[in-house]
């Protein structure tokens, strides 16, 4: 990674975080950004971690942290690399963090035997192991507000409406990321083409995506109705110049959220006019806790990076998961009768973290996503996500669905049977306390 020395932004950025507290003491409450600023996957990595930080940034200047606690926060540098993200969580666990966001599946994968044993929740937002959400299993492991077989049953609602309820003889290729993330939906879509009568075209892409020439020649060959595209980093920009390239109509093929920044489509200029992306949250920055952000930490010089990414899609949901995490530490707090909580007490806290739409606009964000309450058996939501379509000319993301909520029916015996699987194989006995 060039000698960039991940430990050594670690114990920089513990140092600032005692700087920012009342005093030489660390703060109370902390919280690991495993974030990745290097890499190929950079671009992608940087907003996220932005919006993740400026948010706990905010709560500290403008509130004095939550219920009287400031928030540390601990950034170590992954690259997206699974053992680096490993070392990252073996390397500051002992500082008590309440909770990981580990932003990467792989990275996940390794991480859930670990977080149990050491009783560290995870959450893995819209990522991860998506039968994490049975938490009768996972009891450490929270995926909400949705996972990515809600996101493959959404883009096939989608395709639905689009083609008048009927599927039957279509053909649908999925270009996916050649990984443990890639191949998540594979399963889902498999299930639904058995429901509604397409046939499932799978177009693997190998780490980092920068090659991608025979599979958009195979699909210029097969010419597929729909492409849905399952990828992250520089995988998503070569995906849509290719598309474009071959003139595949942008309007049929649709992104997971992870493959729908500005960052994928603005290198394809106007080409990229009318690729669809998935989200579980609302876009832009015409949101009251924006004014926010700018006056307490951008133009204070408090940005964790250049505070050039307000509104973006991904600084947008790096913002959101903070913003999540932040609501389930008051839920810990309240439950637990003391602000200074530990990770056993935030776990509490997010099992039983319920998202209104109230509780949205208090927080300055009105109609920003999705109501939920997650709940012993439920640690993932009710899957809902919407589509959303770019605008080349004006440079901006914008929904064009409401929120659907995914195909319960096929999806919930699906997550029954890996999460009973694991169990089985793990030795777990399910059960709520």
């Amino acid at each position: 990674m060039g000698g960039y020395n991940p430990m050594r932004r670690t114990l920089t950025t513990l140092v600032t975080g005692a700087l920012l507290a009342a005093g030489p003491a660390m703060a109370d409450l902390t919280i690991v950004d495993t974030s990745y600023r290097t890499g190929p996957y950079a671009a992608n990595g940087i907003p996220f971690s932005d919006g993740y930080q400026d948010y706990f940034t905010l709560l500290n200047e403008r509130d004095g942290g939550i219920g009287g606690e400031k928030i540390n926060i601990i950034e170590c540098e992954t690259g997206y690399n699974t053992e680096k993200g490993v070392e990252c969580y073996e390397s500051t666990k002992n500082e008590d963090p309440l909770v990981y966001e580990p932003l990467s599946t792989g990275i996940t994968y390794q991480l859930i035997p670990k977080a149990t044993a050491d009783e560290i929740p995870l959450h893995t937002l819209g990522y991860g192991r998506t039968s994490a959400k049975n938490g009768e299993v996972f009891k450490w492991v929270f995926n909400y507000p949705a996972n990515y077989w809600d996101g493959a049953s959404v883009a096939i609602k989608h395709i639905l409406d689009q083609e008048g309820g009927d599927l039957n003889g279509k053909k649908i290729a999925l270009v996916y990321h050649n990984s443990a993330y890639g191949k998540e939906p594979i399963r889902t879509l498999e299930k639904l083409g058995e429901k509604h009568g397409y046939e499932l075209m799978l177009l693997p892409v190998d780490h980092p995506g920068q090659e991608q020439k025979s599979q958009w020649l195979q699909v210029r060959r097969e010419r597929p109705d729909y492409v849905i595209m399952w990828g992250w980093g520089v995988m998503n920009q070569v995906a849509i110049q290719e598309a474009v390239n071959i003139r595949y109509p942008m309007d049929h093929f649709i992104g997971i959220w992870w493959s729908g920044s500005e960052n994928d489509v603005l290198p394809a200029g106007e080409g990229a006019d009318g690729y669809k992306a998935l989200t579980f949250h609302n876009l832009g920055d015409d949101y009251p806790l924006y004014d926010d952000l700018r006056k307490f930490v951008v133009d204070g010089g408090k940005a964790a990076g250049a505070g050039d990414q307000l509104g973006t899609a991904l600084y947008n949901r790096g913002m959101y998961a903070a913003m999540l995490a932040a609501e389930a530490i008051k839920t810990a707090q309240e439950m637990a009768g003391t602000s200074a909580i530990n990770a056993a007490q935030m776990r509490d806290g997010m099992e039983n973290l319920k998202i209104t739409e109230e509780k949205m606009a208090e927080l300055g964000l009105p109609n920003f996503g999705p109501e939920f309450e997650v709940t012993c058996s439920n640690h993932g939501g009710e899957g809902y996500a919407a589509v959303a379509q770019w605008d080349a000319a004006a440079k901006e993301w914008s929904l064009i669905t409401d929120y659907m909520q995914s195909d319960q029916d096929v999806i919930a015996p699906l997550i029954e049977e890996d999460s009973t699987a694991f169990a089985q194989e793990s030795g777990i006995e399910p059960h709520c306390d």
